[in-house]
């Protein structure tokens, strides 16, 4: 099995984030991170050298976070996980997205309903952690 490119590192997740050169961005990055510490209950760490995830599973492919983000210059990719019931009928309600296999993009944090974005991170986390065994 091929060496997976993207392992945990140990950079600072406040020093990338202070570092996102689009100021709306950096302020979406630091509210994504705020909301996922929460669902999450874990320390954010770096995969990589601009993904931030929260927790850990082991894949096929290698370890993964349980959800994680990263700022691009396009949009604020969320890597949502999870195929739970209610999948669907949630990403309908969240707003202004577009969507990818366990990938979520968001141009403006802003266009999204935040109290169903939590719903979607808390719902898919759960799942996750029932469906493989954290590291």
């Amino acid at each position: 099995m091929a060496e997976p490119k993207t392992k945990p590192t140990k950079a600072s997740v406040a020093a990338f984030l202070a570092a996102v050169e689009q100021e709306g961005r950096r302020k979406d990055a630091k509210a994504v991170d705020k909301l996922m510490r929460d669902v999450t209950g874990e320390k954010p760490m770096m995969w990589g050298p601009s993904i931030v995830g929260y927790g850990s599973y082991e894949s096929r492919s290698g370890d993964w976070p349980i959800v994680g983000f990263a700022p691009r210059k396009a949009a604020l990719v969320l890597y949502l996980m999870g195929a739970f019931k209610g999948r669907d009928a949630l990403m309908k309600k969240l707003g202004k997205h577009k969507a990818g296999k366990g990938c979520v993009y968001i141009t403006n944090l802003a266009d999204v309903d935040q109290v169903v974005l939590r719903d979607l991170i808390a719902r898919g986390v759960d799942y996750m952690r029932t469906q493989y065994v954290p590291n």
